[in-house]
């Protein structure tokens, strides 16, 4: 298992398109990729699971990878983050 922590950055937090865009890049990997924020722990691979999280701009959040290709979906999913989940700011 391995993880890491990630401050969002864009506007409007995880609000559909850039959940989708973190699911959709979720499901590239074999591993089980968590989103960890307060109190929830989601499923990074699930839509509405994410949206559940409620993550805002400027809230730090945890990824936690555990499976064969945990390090590179970690790394995958630090970056989207990083970029604001593909959307233009």
């Amino acid at each position: 298992m391995v993880s890491q922590k990630v401050t969002v950055h864009n506007p409007s937090g995880l609000h559909l398109r850039p959940a989708g865009n973190l699911c959709k890049e979720a499901l590239k990997y074999k591993c089980r990729v968590e989103l960890l924020f307060q109190e929830n722990e989601a499923n990074a691979k699930s839509v509405l699971s994410v949206l559940g999280a409620c993550v805002k701009c400027g809230d730090e959040i945890e990824y936690r990878c555990t499976g064969e290709d945990e390090d590179a979906a970690l790394a995958a999913m630090v970056a989207l983050t990083e970029r604001g989940f593909g959307e233009a700011e």
